[in-house]
């Protein structure tokens, strides 16, 4: 590629330099997977007691420092298996367009996995050292994403356990350190928001499909082909939203819980903006949409909450 295409497609994602680059690195956009399943987490708990705030204010910072640094792993391992060059637009662009050295993003993503657990420590002092184990767990598979032998990333499977992880298990840590329980009622309602995570993957490899094919990943996406996995994203949009429905209805969530349907409209607009398109830059405003969804849906979710918790 010549430094005129590659300067072309900075223009097209603004990628501008100083600190946007790298802000840009730790891929702000994905970040909603981390501070939504914190916020709800805490305030299943706030709704049915007190709740400890530094606490909290603990986790979502550990949690924000997991999934950046899991973000610049798949930045450094995508890069040095050869699937990523300067025309590649699912990413930050931080090696292959702005030339930082490849090594310096690792060591950043192990800083940050570092900091995290000494955060971990204090959340565990505070309330179980179990946590010790499913935190390490967790930064474990955030690495095997796209690093190890066989990356999580190349397979069908990046969805589940990014969904899983980032949304089930998550939320089932911030309402246990609040709570020292775990009931199958906050498992319920952490079911929407798992599968809204695992779409924000899902939307990504939509996105990249062509080039994950080239590079040999056997995604959800490269097996059922693009038209296909729009609308198995479609369904599963459908699926959550009728989940926190019945959840409603049985009185498993407060009927401030009805807020979160203002969320559909941004999740409608995610299939529009997807039918059609062939190239990734053109996909790229359904792949932001689908954050904001997630982050739409899971904002007025825990606000439903501490309304109930409130009044």
């Amino acid at each position: 590629m010549t430094t005129k295409d590659s300067a072309d497609i900075k223009e097209l994602l603004n990628e501008r330099e100083g600190f946007h680059k790298w802000w840009r690195l730790i891929r702000p956009h994905t970040l909603t997977a981390s501070f939504v399943p914190v916020f709800v987490g805490t305030m299943i708990a706030f709704n049915e007691g007190t709740i400890d705030w530094l606490l909290f204010f603990a986790m979502m910072v550990a949690s924000l420092l997991i999934q950046a640094a899991t973000n610049m792993f798949n930045e450094y391992y995508d890069f040095v298996r050869g699937l990523d060059n300067d025309q590649s637009v699912g990413i930050s662009g931080s090696i292959v367009r702005d030339g930082m050295h490849p090594k310096r993003i690792r060591n950043i993503a192990l800083l940050f996995y570092a900091i995290s657990v000494g955060i971990g420590v204090y959340i565990c002092i505070a309330s179980s050292w179990w946590i010790a184990i499913i935190g390490l767990f967790c930064m474990a598979i955030g690495y095997l994403y796209t690093g190890g032998p066989i990356p999580i990333s190349y397979t069908p499977f990046g969805e589940l356990f990014s969904g899983v992880l980032m949304g089930s298990v998550i939320i089932g840590i911030t309402y246990y350190i609040q709570t020292a329980s775990v009931t199958t009622e906050m498992i319920w309602i952490s079911l929407p928001i798992t599968i809204f995570i695992g779409c924000i993957n899902f939307a990504n490899n939509i996105r990249d499909r062509d080039g994950d094919e080239r590079g040999g990943r056997k995604t959800i996406a490269v097996l059922l082909g693009r038209p296909k996995s729009i609308k198995l994203l479609a369904l599963l949009f459908i699926v959550s939203f009728s989940i926190t429905i019945i959840l409603i209805l049985t009185g498993a969530l407060p009927l401030w819980s009805f807020l979160t349907l203002l969320s559909i409209p941004p999740a409608a607009s995610v299939i529009i903006q997807f039918k059609g398109k062939t190239k990734a830059i053109e996909m790229m405003p359904a792949m932001a949409k689908t954050a904001k969804t997630n982050t739409i849906y899971g904002m007025l979710l825990g606000l439903s909450l501490l309304i109930s918790g409130l009044f």
